[in-house]
């Protein structure tokens, strides 16, 4: 890898993401504390244009240890990253960097509950950790759940393999830790007898078990604001589910959706969340496939039952890896060919679409007049949308691919995807399989 040279290379671009992150500082501050940040990716800033600027090179780069798909966390001072090593997938990794410069500040290693061979097409360390101010809670594929203080330590270890049978799924799970203040939640969708846990943070007992949904997915639980506090929200092939994160008994089902396996439902507010869906293997009818992506509302009935259903469907928008979001008043869908769908947040009027040049597994970021879209390649797309005009400028954030070892296959699973970026106040975070990247933002 050539990173500080070829950054030193691409300054034009730099400049550019100066002007739009110049907006300010982000309200989230330092941490990101989950998948998605809980579904937080629209970000607001409050300082001037030209009070920050971008550094004109990576600030700092760390190669880990073994493989990883999970995005990477962070709360105070610390980067959480999770990975796997072994022919067999024997060993998961849990490893704590230095938010200022990335260097290692710890490393945990565990025995894999469920050994697997290692493939490219299952997953490899895929869901995402979720931290607070006790410590992170990590949650691997092979059924192993612990918990972790910041400075290393086991609060509690748990084997869900040996608790409630061996983890079997086509391609592998991929659903990430989801927390409130008190309870973590933990989604295995295997392919015989799935169920959905809440486990007390604090100790790792659980606060309850039901059945999971018998559908094929890899998005995330993700906790939706509604009137009388929270939904817990389950997307899987044809099914969405509202679970109560008190009890888990099951306040709702909606079956008019197909397509929706991976990205996961973004929060709106007052029971509203934004749903994704695919376009299937060889179905050349985005069409049809665009009208499971829209927004979707809960509501009370007045006899006290709870229901979902669409505010609107899109007509020509579709997803692919990345979840859409919302910013500034508009819905943001990308394609798996890479194009990006501006959606009016309030009615589902397309408003543009604009091609990127490349597919995108990171679900994208709002941050003031800006939306960074970063490419499965590595590159970021910038979209300024101010009015009825966007402008997309892009930045060649990270090295080139490594050059293949001779004799060595590969394809497009390969070291080289970018699977995810996060933003730390001062820090745009990248993580490919094998290493961490961050771009340093400081101010003047």
């Amino acid at each position: 890898m050539r990173p500080l040279a070829y950054i030193r290379g691409n300054r034009c671009w730099l400049a550019a993401l100066l002007v739009v992150f110049g907006s300010g500082v982000v309200s989230a501050g330092n941490d990101w504390d989950s998948f998605q940040n809980g579904g937080q990716v629209s970000l607001s800033t409050s300082a001037a244009v030209g009070d920050w600027k971008l550094a004109p090179e990576l600030a700092w780069t760390a190669d880990l240890t073994g493989y990883g798909q999970s995005s990477p966390v962070v709360w105070g001072e610390h980067v959480y990253v999770t990975s796997v090593e072994g022919p067999e997938k024997e060993t998961y990794l849990v490893s704590a960097y230095a938010l200022a410069d990335g260097k290692q500040v710890w490393q945990h290693k565990v025995k894999n509950a469920t050994p697997q061979k290692s493939s490219n097409y299952v997953s490899r360390a895929a869901p995402t950790p979720a931290a607070d101010a006790e410590g992170v809670i990590c949650f691997f594929e092979g059924g192993n759940l612990l918990a972790f203080t910041h400075k290393g330590d086991v609060r509690w270890e748990r084997n869900l393999a040996d608790e409630y049978g061996e983890i079997s799924s086509r391609h592998g799970l991929a659903a990430s830790v989801a927390q409130d203040e008190q309870s973590a939640f933990i989604w295995v969708e295997r392919s015989e007898e799935p169920y959905v846990l809440s486990v007390d943070k604090k100790t790792g007992e659980n606060n309850w078990k039901v059945a999971g949904l018998g559908a094929t997915s890899w998005s995330s639980p993700r906790l939706v604001p509604v009137a009388e506090g929270q939904h817990l929200v389950l997307s899987a092939s044809g099914h969405l589910v509202g679970l109560d994160p008190e009890s888990g008994e099951r306040l709702w089902a909606f079956e008019g959706i197909s397509g929706n396996t991976t990205p996961t439902p973004v929060p709106l507010g007052d029971g509203r969340f934004l749903i994704g869906a695919t376009v299937g293997r060889g179905n050349s009818d985005a069409g049809k496939s665009a009208k499971s992506n829209g927004v979707i509302q809960i509501t009370k009935n007045d006899d006290g039952a709870w229901e979902a259903d669409y505010v609107w469907r899109a007509k020509r928008a579709t997803s692919s890896f990345s979840s859409p979001i919302a910013h500034n008043g508009t819905a943001y869908f990308i394609n798996k060919t890479g194009v990006i769908f501006g959606l009016d947040l309030e009615t589902g009027q397309e408003k543009f679409n604009k091609r990127l040049g490349g597919g995108v597994w990171a679900t994208p970021i709002g941050i003031g007049e800006l939306v960074m879209i970063c490419g499965r390649d590595g590159k970021i797309n910038l979209l300024a949308n101010s009015g009825d005009e966007q402008e997309l400028s892009k930045w060649e954030a990270l090295p080139e691919d490594p050059e293949p070892v001779a004799g060595e296959k590969t394809d497009r699973f390969s070291a080289s995807v970018l699977y995810s970026a996060l933003w730390s106040e001062q820090l745009v975070l990248l993580r490919r399989g094998e290493a961490l990247f961050a771009v340093k933002v400081v101010r003047e």
